[in-house]
């Protein structure tokens, strides 16, 4: 491989919010980078980007993320970067991504993945079961909030938004009795204790892409395609291609409950699926297997039947 690699002098810049998790993940990528080619810490900076979901004053307040602009809040001023070179690279986690990616850049590396699983976080309780009626479930997901309604309809949910620190900062002054991380977060932050439990996907189904990074570039940047090729994780993104265009072919935004979560066995890949309705009244699910090569497809299948299950009006942005 003949790659023009950099160097202390002339740095490759990656993008990145200013989180603990985001740093953490920026990391993550450096380190790889580094050990794959050889290249001391100098040859690489990471730059923090201040999105529009890091506004501090919309995550006090605990606004809904669709009542604020949804998943692009989180990678605009990013993408942004890229687009203009103030940056070479961007780091995302996935699941916060949008399915779509704006023209002249493109998403094609993935890390390993990491624990898929919710964590269970509360200072007082084991599990969601052992909360009495009308407790408070925190969560600013509208995913998690429909499932927690499903299985636990005498509970209450309400807003909750925040890195790591500000949500455990929340329950600590009784905002909420628990709250959900991921436990992909705690792990890579070294606060893997903080959790109570970690939810297994048989109970609570995680998002669509939940303990992935990606690594977003420009199109016609060979050098960046051909260093970040070294780093990727072809399974991770088998996984990802079914999960993504599961997603993609249902409703990509916040707007919409959607759980997804595609595993590997030999050459079959099995996914499984589920759409519910925002109050929690409704969960409609499917689990298929095809070959690997096939996942995409079958991500595409999959939301059709759900679709066609659900009937017209099942979710509200479709009326």
């Amino acid at each position: 491989m003949t790659v023009n690699l950099p160097s202390p002098n002339a740095p490759l810049k990656l993008g990145t919010r200013g989180s603990p998790l985001a740093l953490a993940q920026a990391h993550e990528t450096r380190e790889r980078l580094m050990q794959m080619f050889d290249l001391p810490d100098a040859a690489f900076e990471i730059v923090v980007i201040k999105t529009s979901g890091d506004n501090r004053q919309m995550i006090e307040a605990d606004k809904p993320l669709k009542e604020i602009g949804g998943k692009g809040l989180f990678t605009k001023e990013i993408e942004e970067a890229l687009l203009d070179n103030s940056i070479d690279i961007a780091v995302h986690s996935m699941k916060d991504m949008p399915v779509a990616q704006p023209d002249g850049l493109l998403l094609d590396c993935y890390l390993p993945r990491e624990d898929v699983r919710d964590a269970f976080v509360s200072p007082h309780v084991e599990s969601l079961a052992y909360l009495p009626k009308g407790a408070k479930v925190g969560t600013s997901s509208l995913r998690r909030k429909a499932q927690v309604l499903v299985a636990y309809p005498h509970l209450q949910v309400v807003e909750f938004r925040g890195n790591v620190q500000t949500r455990l900062k929340k329950l600590q002054d009784g905002v909420a009795d628990c709250t959900f991380l991921a436990m992909a977060g705690l792990r890579r932050l070294g606060q893997a204790e903080v959790a109570r439990s970690a939810i297994e996907p048989d109970v609570m189904l995680p998002a669509v892409a939940q303990g992935a990074i990606g690594i977003e570039r420009r199109a016609n940047d060979m050098r960046a395609a051909e260093m970040l090729s070294a780093i990727h994780d072809t399974q991770t993104a088998q996984r990802l291609n079914a999960e993504r265009a599961f997603l993609a072919a249902l409703d990509g935004s916040c707007e919409t409950p959607i759980a997804g979560l595609a595993e590997l066995d030999g050459s079959t890949l099995r996914l499984r699926g589920e759409i519910l309705r925002p109050d929690g009244s409704e969960c409609l699910k499917d689990d298929y297997s095809a070959p690997i090569e096939d996942g995409s497809e079958l991500g595409r299948e999959m939301a059709a039947r759900l679709l066609k299950l659900a009937g017209s009006g099942f979710f509200e942005w479709r009326g």
